[in-house]
């Protein structure tokens, strides 16, 4: 690991995170909420800590993928930091390990909260709080591979360490194209959604935050009840069709706009994303319909349907209490929860795409146990699977419920109840943001010890960056791999330094 030219970017990052803590000033001055001296000195340290990384280590070309696992995995434990200083200064959240969490749930597009009353934030303190979702739902690297040049030195490792999924599309030659039409779809699907949310009556304040929520599949609102605090049959159906839109791989995004709509279609993930969705809504109808828990159809389809595109995309909005349902439809939700949406979305979890090819490669074992002799082959849509993409979907799988195990552990070992405990695990491995119990949907996190919220924020992350990425680094040969760093003041002395 070239340890000079990592900690070079890192400063970099962190000084583009100094300058989007200025964002929320404007929000700051028009509500006059006093906000404004807290975000300028969160940009300040942000901005010096930044200046000081780059000041000091030296810049190196040809990174490799080890580098973009440090840098992304480096960045995002800054971004969180530096994004939790506004909760801190402000004095709502006196404990920084709350204030952390926060900031990690928001970038890292979880959505699990501590506070139980959202609304005594200052607005633009809710503002900051959405739009770490929205930075977060791209990936913040990606999008200083959009806008800053200096950053296209090793893009695609950076490129491949961030992004969910186990599939990167390239759109264009250039990775830094790439980014700039990922980061224009994701722009253009906000801007449209504000005005859809404005049209349904909410405020512009409440439109932006929520937009900046639903396509970064985080989950963050402005008041405490989330969507269900509006009682709109219309905004809901908006959001859920752009939390889907969200949940979908955005490379066919790009291909709709351009006229190309056959491309959902023919994707074999999406139409199974599209399956699970109705299937989940439908079975959820049925059982609620059954036990009488609402007292009309209507009711019961609107608030299934929301639900289900809720958690199954990891946004984990809420209209209703799912806690409260029968226990068939627990397990139901908990099960969405671990599948998450497609790759290349803003979603959480396993992905579609794995669990699909998971299904299909079982489905092969039997028959092959069946019939010994037949030689089967595995494909997804009519493209042949290699084997080693198998064998890396296997071992993800096993990673992610390892890790599930592991972090279980960790969080009851501390006193909290198992159920509390394994699904406030799952929701924030797979960053959707409710879980069950002490952690449901009507509840928050603030009841767990502070240690569990530490765990919690680590699962967040490691959630967020595919496990491999984080997982990677705690390996002692990578860091045994790891040279010197390169400072300012030896770069004329270090033309034939070791490039390995």
């Amino acid at each position: 690991m070239r340890t000079g030219g990592v900690f070079n970017i890192f400063g970099k990052l962190l000084i583009l995170i100094s300058l989007c803590l200025l964002t929320p000033i404007p929000f700051s001055l028009y509500f006059h909420d006093g906000m404004t001296p807290t975000f300028l000195l969160s940009a300040g340290i942000g901005a010096l800590l930044g200046l000081l990384f780059v000041a000091l280590f030296a810049p190196e070309k040809d990174l490799g993928y080890r580098d973009g696992f440090a840098v992304v995995v480096f960045s995002w434990l800054g971004l969180a930091f530096l994004g939790a200083l506004p909760y801190y200064f402000c004095g709502e959240m006196p404990l920084f390990v709350d204030c952390f969490f926060e900031s990690m749930s928001g970038f890292t597009t979880t959505g699990s909260t501590i506070l139980s009353q959202v609304e005594v934030l200052p607005h633009s303190l809710l503002f900051w709080r959405s739009m770490t979702h929205w930075l977060g739902g791209m990936g913040i690297i990606v999008l200083s591979l959009a806008i800053l040049p200096l950053l296209g030195v090793g893009g695609m490792q950076l490129f491949q360490a961030e992004m969910p999924g186990p599939t990167k599309d390239r759109l264009a030659p250039r990775i830094q194209d790439t980014a700039r039409i990922l980061w224009g779809v994701y722009f253009l699907f906000t801007v449209i959604l504000t005005v859809l949310l404005l049209v349904g009556g909410m405020s512009f304040f409440d439109a932006l935050c929520h937009s900046f929520s639903t396509l970064a599949t985080g989950g963050f609102s402005t008041h405490s009840a989330s969507v269900a605090y509006f009682d709109s049959a219309y905004i809901e159906t908006v959001i859920i069709i752009f939390m889907f839109l969200a949940g979908t791989n955005f490379t066919l995004h790009h291909s709709g706009i351009n006229g190309r709509f056959s491309a959902y279609w023919r994707n074999e993930e999406f139409r199974f994303f599209l399956s699970l969705c109705v299937g989940a809504t439908l079975f959820i109808v049925a059982v609620n319909s059954y036990h009488h828990v609402y007292a009309t159809f209507s009711q019961t389809l609107r608030t299934a349907a929301f639900q289900v595109i809720a958690i199954i995309t990891t946004t984990g909005f809420g209209t209703a209490d799912f806690d409260q349902w029968p226990p068939a439809l627990k397990i139901l939700m908990v099960s969405l929860m671990f599948i998450g949406g497609c790759a290349g979305s803003t979603s959480g979890g396993i992905k579609m795409v794995r669990i699909l090819l998971f299904f299909k490669f079982a489905r092969l074992q039997l028959k092959t146990l069946v019939h010994p002799r037949s030689i089967g082959t595995l494909k997804f849509g009519k493209l042949k699977v290699p084997p080693e993409i198998m064998v890396a979907i296997l071992g993800f799988l096993a990673l992610h419920i390892g890790f599930f195990i592991l972090a279980s552990l960790a969080v009851t070992a501390l006193g909290v109840d198992i159920i509390t405990g394994t699904t406030a695990v799952i929701t924030t491995l797979n960053n959707v943001g409710p879980g069950l119990n002490l952690v449901g949907p009507a509840q928050n996190f603030s009841a767990l010890p502070p240690l569990a919220k530490a765990i919690l924020s680590f699962t967040m992350l490691a959630g967020r960056l595919e496990l491999y990425t984080v997982v990677v680094l705690l390996t002692p040969d990578f860091w045994q791999m790891a040279r010197k760093p390169v400072w300012r003041w030896q770069m004329g002395k270090t033309a034939t330094a070791y490039r390995g």
